[in-house]
């Protein structure tokens, strides 16, 4: 954890969330020790993670307080980037390739607004960032490895529930911006494994894909409603299918110089 956010200012004043990282039982802290998530918000069906994945509880108990708890802005699970006050809003499954494609495009020419979730503030309609660590899994962490500074990458965890997972710090721009916001430009629904193909989507499919990629819509109630129907019907959407990371990005390039 201080390795991961060596970059980022200490904290300041009342905390926005808890989060506890706690053994299971008592004495699982020497009988195979393990790690419970607990804080201000649970999941009481949650499973512990083995100690030796406690960098990772602590990353998923940071998600869990902010998907359960937050309550100022509209929340996507979605990754997010910003070129010249605009920003780019890449949400899909699990396995899309968001991540992978914020951390790269967020290497490049883009600054890095976060790869877990975007924040859209329902009396603006502009995002915020939440740039925290890049959660890269699988292949995905060789295709970043390349373009990447190596002393900006976590460790390594392996066998974890969805395969070998690595960390990637943001760069400094990312976290100085941390508070700077951008007006949403471009939505795209990615899908990684496909042959090449780009298609609209129209706002009414758009609205029902981001209800299911909010954790918060229906306790916003109807300023959430106002918020994701403001962003459907002002900014472009497009479905995106693409074989490897080099087609994705050209894609991107293309769809973004076309605004």
């Amino acid at each position: 954890m201080e390795a991961l956010y060596r970059d980022y200012p200490k904290p300041q004043g009342v905390p926005d969330f808890t989060v506890r990282l706690e053994p299971a039982r008592p004495w699982r802290r020497w009988l195979r020790p393990s790690v419970a998530i607990a804080g201000d918000f649970t999941l009481p069906e949650a499973a512990p993670l083995p100690l030796r994945l406690g960098l990772l509880a602590a990353e998923m108990g940071m998600n869990l307080q902010l998907a359960l708890g937050e309550r100022r802005f509209l929340l996507l699970h979605a990754a997010s980037v910003e070129r010249q006050g605009r920003a780019l809003i890449l949400t899909g499954e699990s396995g899309a390739g968001k991540s992978t494609l914020a951390t790269l495009l967020g290497a490049d020419s883009w600054r890095f607004m976060g790869d877990e979730f975007a924040l859209i503030e329902p009396a603006t309609g502009m995002v915020y960032p939440f740039p925290r660590p890049s959660s890269l899994k699988n292949a995905s962490i060789e295709a970043a490895s390349a373009a990447i500074d190596p002393q900006r990458f976590g460790p390594v965890l392996e066998n974890t529930p969805k395969g070998r997972i690595r960390h990637v710090v943001p760069p400094a721009d990312a976290i100085a911006g941390m508070a700077t916001a951008a007006t949403p430009a471009l939505v795209l629904f990615p899908r990684f494994g496909l042959p090449e193909a780009a298609r609209s989507v129209a706002p009414s499919e758009a609205f029902v894909r981001l209800t299911q990629a909010s954790t918060n819509y229906v306790a916003l109630g109807e300023a959430g409603f106002c918020a994701l129907t403001r962003l459907v019907e002002t900014v472009p959407s497009v479905a995106v299918d693409y074989p490897d990371m080099a087609t994705a990005l050209r894609l991107i390039d293309s769809l973004w110089a076309a605004l």
